[in-house]
């Protein structure tokens, strides 16, 4: 005989809907937190991904892992200036960014605590190799001035940064003239500056990175081999994006590990419950069982049926549970990036793989919760059941 019909299943859970809701809260809330460790996970990959432009290229020390590690002198940047394929700006000049990056302690707003920012100095050419990155107040600072301009999550998140504040360190009083709109991108945690005040400023003799964009993004292997033959240059070139990328990845892959692992523990208690609320429903329906086998359903239909009842189940808590992961796209938060020690803030991100990965992983809750009260069900014997009835 056919399948148990779903309406049948359906009725079942809804007519135990308190013992329903409750497994099914418990369920939703390990998907939640299942869902918004990846969403976190995603939202600094995004993040630091927007950070780089397809055509822009990135050259740091041999081995640097970061900006605030590497130095590139003077006269290895002029050498820079120099490769062929550099792309012209409006005014016929190369658009190459030469930039010290600096990290600086400001207080938290709210708290107080200091926390790492990251200071860049870089110039007019900087800001028009990032197209993502605009003013949305105020305007930019003054070549050879003590001014910068600071990103909108660091005016956000930190103390006395505001259009027209005063902020002191390096032993000088910078004055913040403009705000940075950078597109949810890495530099909306940064305060940028003139390139040769912060280095003065901060007593740098080198900058930490060069950044310039190809007339041609598919001459990139060209101007990194011509960068590694180079003697006087030991450094290494890399595109802006993958740059970016491998920022990402060790605080990504941490809160990733982390957060599944959690989940993973949490899911154990979800799956517990489950796995009573269906032997319960078995208990309490001995009855029905042994009609259903009366008249003609095989032990593989109820069998499917209260693993039926399992699934959908976990798929009412997954999808509560995705609900509720979904609203954090609205909410900003900050960490600490492992590559660089400053302050990123980020957004949660949703994305189809993450809301499939959550809803699997609810399933998986609700075969392994339900296959062995669904297996004893359909082991019951129908005089035994008629008989308990």
């Amino acid at each position: 005989m056919a399948a148990v019909p779903l309406i049948y299943i359906a009725r079942n859970l809804w007519v135990r809907r308190v013992t329903t809701l409750l497994t099914a809260a418990g369920m939703a809330l390990v998907v939640f937190v299942f869902a918004t460790v990846l969403m976190m996970s995603e939202g600094i990959r995004a993040t630091l991904v927007a950070t780089g432009q397809p055509d822009n290229v990135i050259v740091l020390r041999k081995g640097a892992g970061a900006e605030i590690n590497s130095g590139i002198s003077r006269s290895q940047a002029a050498v820079l200036e120099t490769l062929p394929g550099i792309a012209l700006g409006p005014l016929g000049g190369a658009l190459v960014s030469k930039e010290p990056v600096v990290l600086n302690n400001l207080p938290k707003r709210g708290s107080g605590k200091p926390s790492n920012v990251t200071l860049r100095g870089t110039s007019a050419t900087g800001l028009a190799l990032r197209p993502q990155v605009r003013l949305a107040e105020g305007r930019m600072f003054k070549p050879g001035s003590s001014e910068v301009v600071a990103g909108r999550a660091v005016a956000r998140g930190f103390e006395g940064v505001a259009l027209g504040s005063v902020l002191r360190f390096a032993g000088r009083d910078w004055t913040v003239v403009g705000l940075l709109d950078a597109g949810r991108s890495g530099f909306d945690s940064e305060i940028w500056g003139d390139a040769e005040q912060i280095m003065q400023a901060f007593r740098r003799q080198s900058f930490s990175s060069v950044v310039f964009r190809l007339d041609d993004a598919g001459d990139f292997e060209r101007v990194r081999q011509l960068v590694d033959d180079d003697p006087r240059l030991t450094l290494e070139a890399k595109r802006e994006v993958r740059f970016y990328a491998e920022q990402s990845e060790a605080l990504a892959n941490f809160i990733g590990i982390l957060g599944t692992s959690l989940a993973v523990i949490f899911s154990i208690g979800a799956t517990v419950g489950a796995t009573i609320t269906m032997f319960g429903s078995v208990a309490s329906r001995v009855g029905e069982i042994g009609t259903l086998r009366a008249l003609g359903f095989r032990r593989g239909a109820v069998l499917g049926a209260f693993l039926g009842e399992a699934l959908l189940l976990s798929l009412v808590g997954g999808l509560v549970g995705l609900a509720a992961a979904s609203a954090m796209q609205s909410v900003d938060v900050s960490t600490t990036n492992f590559s660089t020690f400053s302050e990123l803030a980020f957004q949660f991100t949703l994305t189809p793989a993450i809301a499939l990965k959550a809803l699997l992983f609810a399933l998986a809750m609700g075969v392994i919760g339900g296959f062995v009260p669904a297996w004893r069900a359909a082991r019951l014997k129908i005089v035994d059941c008629l008989r308990a009835a």
